[in-house]
């Protein structure tokens, strides 16, 4: 097992080599200062580590910069943050996993390196949908059947908005760029709102559908979303992210883009 150790405090940085060590005792372990010598050290030699432990608030490249960059170099390697600032947690919003406060305990690495891919988190009555590789749907651990392709897009498109009310006219120009007539695109649309209900309303979840007007919406809470939970600082779907979204939908690449660049 391959593994970096970075914090700019010496005194820390030897805390949590040990911690490491006496976790993982087969764990190869380089240490780093800063976070931009461990990039210079991936971009230069291509190592790619299992693990990253790294402190949060560091000079230059902060922890936060660091996850940006190491997605991007080493996508497969899991990244826990180390932090002394209990406030860290609600700053940051980070959930219990891939976060460990300091002094750091062999006790905790183990946890974390023994979760190194957790599952997705299955929570009772509320949808699991993937968005990181292809867009899918699970109930009860199960796909969700779709009787029309278009309408499967329809909820990917309105869960890409999370929440955000759309109009008509906006998701006629997103998934269709080539509609015909206004008129008859708008019948082609409220088909699909009403294939979406009917199949959310099989499994009891109609009211994730939100109508407001002439506009629609999703209720973000009913879903167990792994790019909501990223966006919300969750370090397992953080680590889940290897730079795909939707990869069937060519309107989902702004997305895309924004997840790999920010």
């Amino acid at each position: 097992m391959r593994v970096f150790a970075i914090d700019d405090e010496p005194k820390m940085l030897r805390l949590l080599h040990v911690a490491i060590a006496q976790a993982a005792p087969e764990a190869e372990i380089i240490d780093f200062r800063l976070g931009a010598e461990a990039v210079s050290f991936l971009m230069d030699t291509g190592f790619k580590p299992d693990a990253v432990f790294s402190d949060i608030q560091m000079p230059g490249m902060t922890g936060l910069e660091l996850a940006v960059r190491l997605k991007k170099l080493a996508p497969d390697t899991k990244l826990v943050f180390v932090t002394g600032f209990d406030y860290a947690l609600d700053a940051y919003r980070l959930h219990v996993g891939g976060y460990i406060m300091k002094p750091v305990e062999a006790r905790r690495v183990r946890e974390e390196l023994d979760n190194l891919f957790p599952p997705c988190s299955q929570t009772e009555n509320r949808l699991r949908v993937q968005c990181f590789g292809s867009f899918e749907v699970f109930w009860d651990d199960q796909p969700l059947w779709f009787a029309r392709r278009q309408t499967k897009e329809l909820l990917a498109y309105l869960v890409d908005r999370r929440g955000v009310s759309c109009t008509a006219e906006e998701i006629i120009a997103t998934l269709w760029e080539d509609a015909e007539e206004m008129s008859a695109a708008k019948q082609r649309l409220r088909n699909l709102v009403s294939d979406l209900r009917a199949t959310l309303k099989t499994i009891g979840m109609s009211k994730v559908l939100i109508r407001q007007g002439g506009n629609i919406a999703i209720l973000p809470k009913l879903l167990d979303c792994d790019y909501y939970r990223m966006l919300e600082g969750d370090m397992s779907a953080v680590n889940a992210f290897r730079g795909e979204y939707m990869e069937q939908y060519s309107w989902a690449e702004i997305t895309k883009g924004w997840l790999t660049f920010h």
